[in-house]
């Protein structure tokens, strides 16, 4: 698929979604996928914070015990568990279940994923915690995962260690998510193309760039 269009549009994408999220993590590929296939359109891509989980502690929980509030037994989860693998093989991606031991709290990656704004680029952070993640069962509520995330990442990590010891942005991240559904969103990911254009969920390649061709094509959606 190719779609021809002015190298001189822009459309922002504001991307709703969770680290732990698998489908968050494949849809996020999907996009990088999609914005290839618009090579005229350049895309501002801002990642928006979301809970997928609010009630885990800060400290993170243990994975079975989670799966099995959630799902009522870990068997249950394995068929779910089969088909979000396969899609995200699809991809080139990893989604390895039986190596996560522990459910985090995502507030600390959403707060790093903010503090890469104009240090590096932020979607790189954001995939470096989901392959810690999904891919190596990395606990993203042990702050030396964290911070050596964000050092592979080009962040300053002695500086995001302090920060991590601090408030900074609580409170800004938990509004944020508050906000997303607040306005409807309750499934992630969630695409905002051009302020207006609302796509929900791991769609395909195609069905993100004909999104992002449309919010380019109209000119109100560019200015929203």
């Amino acid at each position: 698929m190719s779609i021809q269009s002015d190298a001189a549009i822009a459309v922002r994408a504001d991307v709703v979604s969770d680290v732990v999220c698998p489908w968050c993590y494949i849809g996020k590929h999907r996009l990088e996928t999609a914005t290839k296939l618009n090579p005229g359109i350049k895309v501002d891509v801002n990642w928006r914070p979301y809970f997928l989980n609010p009630r885990i502690p800060r400290e993170g929980t243990d994975r079975k015990t989670y799966l099995e509030t959630k799902f009522g037994s870990v068997r249950r989860y394995a068929a779910i568990a089969e088909r979000v693998a396969a899609a995200a093989a699809a991809e080139g991606l990893i989604y390895a279940a039986d190596k996560i031991s522990r459910q985090p709290n995502t507030l600390d990656c959403h707060r790093i994923i903010r503090w890469a704004n104009g240090v590096t680029d932020p979607g790189r952070v954001k995939q470096r915690l989901m392959d810690l993640y999904f891919a190596e069962g990395a606990d993203l509520s042990d702050p030396d995962v964290l911070v050596q995330a964000a050092a592979d990442c080009g962040m300053d990590g002695g500086e995001v260690r302090r920060l991590l010891a601090t408030d900074t942005d609580v409170e800004l991240i938990e509004r944020e998510s508050e906000a997303a559904k607040e306005a409807g969103i309750d499934g992630v990911p969630c695409f905002i193309f051009g302020g207006s254009i609302v796509i929900t969920g791991a769609q395909s390649p195609e069905y993100l760039a004909n999104a992002i061709e449309r919010a380019a094509a109209n000119p109100e959606r560019k200015r929203a």
